[in-house]
C-alpha cells in the first residue's frame, strides 16, 4: 500500500492517509477483508507519528472503511464504497449550492452556470 504525504499540501496528513486509502478501497485497489498495515508500521513506512496514523485509522473505522480487531489488526470492511460515494456526493452538492448561491448573486443565469460547469467537466476529462 502506498501512501503519498504531502508536506505542502493545506490538509493535515492524517487526512492526506485518510483520503487516500478511501480511495485505493473505493477504486478496488483494496478489497474487502483484506488487512491494512498496523498503525506502528504504516508511521515508520510514512516517518510519523503513530498518533497521526491512529487518527486517521479512527476515522477511516468511523466512516466504515476499515474495522479494527485487537490483536488480529485493521481489515477493509465490506459496507465501504456505498458510504463513500455518498460521502462525495455530499461533498459536491455542498460545493454546487455555494456556486449557484455565487452566480445568483452576480447576476449569473442558470444556463450560464451550467455553461461554466459543462466546462470544467470537459477539461478533466482530457
Amino acid at each position: 500500500m502506498e501512501i503519498i504525504i504531502g508536506n505542502n499540501s493545506s490538509k493535515p496528513i492524517y487526512e492526506q492517509i485518510t483520503t487516500q486509502i478511501k480511495a485505493m478501497i473505493i477504486t478496488g485497489q483494496l478489497q474487502a477483508g483484506e488487512p491494512i498495515p498496523s498503525m506502528r508500521v504504516l508511521a515508520k513506512s510514512l516517518h510519523i507519528s503513530v498518533i497521526t496514523v491512529q487518527k486517521a485509522y479512527e476515522d477511516l473505522q468511523r466512516d466504515g472503511f476499515i474495522e479494527t480487531t485487537v490483536g488480529r489488526g485493521s481489515f477493509v470492511s465490506a459496507a465501504n464504497r456505498d458510504l463513500f460515494q455518498e460521502e462525495q456526493q455530499r461533498k459536491i452538492e455542498e460545493h454546487l449550492q455555494e456556486a449557484v448561491e455565487m452566480a445568483r448573486g452576480c447576476g449569473i443565469s442558470l444556463d450560464k452556470l451550467t455553461e461554466l460547469i459543462a466546462l470544467f467537466y470537459e477539461d478533466t476529462e482530457n
